[in-house]
C-alpha cells in the first residue's frame, strides 16, 4: 500500500483518488479551499440554486465507468441524469431559430433544412460524416491512452480528412481551420458556419486557428448526446465526493501546498502553508499551470522535448451571470439556447485579436455569444413560481492583479450578457428579481488558474499548439492531474485524466490506457 498526497480536488483530483483508494492506497487529498469540485461551484441565495461552472455533462460514460470500477452502486443510483431535449436552440444574428434534437444525425439533418432551407442538413451531415473520421483517429491518443512519448506524431498529422476543393486556374486548397472548413465545406451558408464555429470559443480556442481537428467537438455533443444532472452538476461533483469518502480517501480542506518535497531524485511529499511535512510515495497534483514549477523551485518538471505547459491570460475565461426571475419557466423552454453575437469577426477579434495584426485581445465592445441555461429543475427554485437562469459568455482572462477597472470591465460585460439574453428570454427586464456576476476572478479563485483561463481540450495537429502536458513528470513519483494535464479541459477530458494518473501509478509507466 502505496502513501499518495493528492494537490487539490477538482474532478480529475478526485476520480484519480478514488480509484487508486480502490486499488488500495492510503490517499489523502489537501485543498487549500473550503469545498471540492474545483470548476464546479455552486451558488444558492434566496432559494435560488445555480451551477457557476459547466452546465452539462457530456460522454456520461466516462463517470459512469468511474462508478462501476470504485463500487457497485451505479452512477444513476447517485445522481439524476436526463437527456436535454432539445438539445439546444440556436438563434442566430438575422433571428432564425432552430430546435437540435438531441444524440439523432437525422434529427438534426432534418431541423437545419427545416430553419435553413433544403441541403443545409445534408452538408452539415457529410460534414458530420468526416468528423467522426477525426474522431475514430484520435479518440484512443487524445482521451483514453497516456501522452504518447512521440507525441510529435499527434502535432504533425491532421486528422480531419478535408474535402479538396478544385479551382479554375489555382491550386486546389483544403480546409486546415475549423473556420476554413464552414468557408469550404458549408456551402457558404453563413447560419451553417455560425453554428460551427460557436463550438470553439465556447471550449476556450479561436475558431480562425483552431485546426480542423476541432470537428470532433460537434461530433461528440451530436453523436454522444447532452445530459441534465437533476440538482445541477455540483450533484456530480457531490457524488464523486461521497464516493470517495465511501472508498476512504481522506480530505483536507484549507490546506495549502506550498511545496513538493524532493529526496532521492522523486517526489517524497509535500510541505504545508503551516510548516508541516506530509510523506508520500506519490503526489498527484492537480494545479493549475506555472502552480506546478512554482511549488518545485529550482526543479525539473518537464522532461526534454516534452509538451511545453499551458494556460496564463492568453486562454480566454467565463463570465456568468446568475438570474433569479418572477413567474414560472414558460413550458416548452429550452433547456440551452445559444444566442449568436451580431458580428461574428469582432466578437473573435475581441476574444483572440485580429489575426497578424497584433491587436490585444480583450479591446473593442463586440456583443457576446451567450449561451442561456433554462434548467426545467424544481431544486433550484424556491417554489413553482420563479425561475433560476444562467447565463455565460466567453471572454478575455485578465492580465495581471484584477484592478477596479478590470471589475468595472467585467460588470459592462455582464450588461451586454443581459441584454443579448433578453432574445431568449422575453420580458427577462420585468421579471428580474436580482442577478449576481461571477467573472474570471471568480474562476482564479476558484480554480487558481491565472487570471481565471480556463483550459481547452487536447487536440491533434496545429504542431502540437493544443496538447497538453502528459500526467507523468520528469520527477519521478510526481503526476500531474485535471484541465491542464493530458488530455486537457472539459469535464469528460478531467475525468479521463483521473483515470490515466491512477493507471500510471498502479500499473506504471507500461500502462496504455483503457481497452
Amino acid at each position: 500500500m502505496a502513501r499518495i498526497v493528492v494537490i487539490g480536488a477538482g474532478m480529475g483530483a478526485m476520480t484519480a483518488a478514488a480509484r487508486l483508494a480502490v486499488a488500495g492506497h492510503r490517499v489523502v487529498v489537501h485543498e487549500r479551499a473550503e469545498t471540492y469540485g474545483g470548476a464546479l461551484g455552486r451558488v444558492e441565495r434566496d432559494g435560488f440554486a445555480f451551477d457557476t461552472g459547466p452546465a452539462l455533462l457530456h460522454l456520461p460514460a466516462v463517470y459512469r465507468d468511474l462508478f462501476v470500477k470504485t463500487g457497485k452502486q451505479p452512477l444513476e443510483d447517485c445522481v439524476e441524469l436526463s437527456q436535454v431535449e432539445p438539445a439546444v436552440r440556436h438563434v442566430f444574428a438575422d433571428g432564425t431559430a432552430v430546435d437540435l434534437p438531441n444524440a439523432s444525425r437525422a434529427g438534426v439533418a432534418e431541423a437545419l433544412d427545416a430553419a435553413l432551407g433544403p441541403g443545409a442538413g445534408a452538408r452539415w451531415s457529410a460534414f458530420m460524416n468526416r468528423a467522426r473520421e477525426a474522431w475514430d483517429r484520435t479518440r484512443r491518443p487524445l482521451l483514453e491512452e497516456p501522452l504518447w512519448p512521440n507525441w510529435q506524431v499527434l502535432a504533425e498529422r491532421e486528422p480531419y480528412p478535408a474535402v479538396a476543393e478544385r479551382r479554375l486556374f489555382r491550386r486546389e486548397r483544403r480546409a486546415a481551420t475549423l473556420a476554413e472548413i464552414g468557408a469550404y465545406e458549408l456551402g457558404g451558408e453563413p447560419r451553417l458556419r455560425a453554428l460551427l464555429e460557436h463550438f470553439a470559443p465556447a471550449h476556450g480556442l479561436d475558431p480562425r486557428t483552431a485546426p480542423a481537428s476541432a470537428a470532433v467537438l460537434p461530433y461528440l455533443e451530436q453523436t454522444f448526446g447532452t445530459w441534465s444532472v437533476r440538482g445541477g452538476l455540483r450533484a456530480l461533483a457531490t457524488a464523486v465526493y461521497e464516493r470517495c469518502l465511501a472508498r476512504r480517501v481522506e480530505f483536507v480542506f484549507g490546506s495549502a501546498v506550498t511545496q513538493i518535497v524532493v529526496k532521492d531524485g522523486g517526489a517524497a511529499g509535500v510541505e504545508l502553508a503551516d510548516g508541516t511535512v506530509v510523506d508520500a510515495d506519490f503526489v498527484v497534483a492537480g494545479v493549475a499551470p506555472g502552480a506546478l514549477e512554482r511549488l518545485l523551485p529550482g526543479e525539473r518538471v518537464r522532461a526534454e522535448g516534452e509538451v511545453p505547459a499551458q494556460g496564463g491570460p492568453s486562454h480566454p475565461s467565463r463570465l456568468t451571470v446568475l438570474l433569479a426571475l418572477r413567474g414560472a419557466r414558460p413550458e416548452g423552454t429550452p433547456h440551452r439556447t445559444v444566442v449568436h453575437a451580431p458580428d461574428r469577426d469582432a466578437e473573435l477579434d475581441r476574444l483572440f485579436g485580429a489575426p497578424g495584426a497584433g491587436t490585444v485581445p480583450g479591446t473593442g465592445t463586440a456583443p457576446p455569444t451567450v449561451t442561456v441555461i433554462r434548467p426545467d429543475d424544481a431544486t433550484v427554485v424556491p417554489d413553482a413560481g420563479h425561475e433560476a437562469v444562467t447565463l455565460t459568455a466567453t471572454v478575455p482572462a485578465y492580465a495581471g492583479a484584477p484592478d477596479g477597472a478590470a471589475r468595472e470591465a467585467f460588470a459592462a460585460q455582464a450588461e451586454q450578457v443581459i441584454a443579448r439574453a433578453e432574445r431568449a428570454v422575453p420580458g427577462l427586464r420585468d421579471r428580474l428579481l436580482w442577478h449576481e456576476v461571477r467573472t474570471p476572478v471568480d474562476v482564479a479563485e476558484a480554480t487558481g488558474a491565472d487570471g481565471g483561463a480556463v483550459p481547452a481540450p487536447a487536440l491533434a495537429a496545429a504542431g502540437g499548439r493544443l496538447l497538453h502536458p502528459a500526467n507523468s513528470t520528469a520527477l519521478r513519483g510526481l503526476f500531474a492531474v485535471g484541465g491542464w494535464a493530458h488530455p486537457g479541459g472539459g469535464l469528460p477530458h478531467a475525468g479521463m485524466s483521473g483515470t490515466l494518473v491512477a493507471g500510471l501509478i498502479v500499473e506504471g509507466p507500461e500502462f496504455r490506457g483503457s481497452q
